[in-house]
């Protein structure tokens, strides 16, 4: 009996995969558990369907991450910072700093898209890098000053 599955099953199919399996294992236990429904001409219907919807969402969403990278290209987060001996930065900024400024400016960008290696710890200019989209980044500067 063909099925298409509607969940992950680890080890047998994912969601949308059309395949053959037993029928006493596909009445008993996957179409019973909801983990798949039986391959119909509605239910083809209704995964092409899905998938066209799926396609047309993810579509938008990289038009949206787009023309936020350029509106995010534009900007400069600024950071008034204490200094010691030799212009010394005492502490660092850190992602959460960066993540509220971005909300103050009206930005929502979550702790886990922005992702720089070092920790900024000196005065000047610096870059950092945020994951907009699974392929899609932006660059910021990000200005500390005394």
């Amino acid at each position: 009996m063909e099925v298409i599955f509607i969940k992950d099953l680890k080890n047998q199919g994912k969601k949308g995969q059309i395949k053959n399996v037993k029928d006493g294992y596909a009445e008993n236990f996957l179409i019973k558990n909801g983990y798949a429904v039986k391959k119909t001409k509605e239910n083809v219907a209704k995964l092409n369907h899905e998938v066209k919807k799926k396609e047309q969402e993810e579509e938008e969403n990289k038009k949206k991450a787009n023309e936020l990278k350029k509106l995010l290209a534009k900007e400069t987060l600024e950071f008034k910072v204490k200094t010691g001996e030799g212009d010394k930065v005492f502490g660092s900024i850190s992602v959460k700093q960066i993540k509220e400024e971005l909300n103050k400016k009206g930005y929502t960008i979550e702790k886990n898209q922005i992702n720089y290696k070092n920790p900024i710890q000196s005065l000047g200019f610096h870059d950092v890098e945020l994951n907009l989209y699974s392929d899609i980044n932006a660059i910021i500067k990000v200005h500390v000053i005394k």
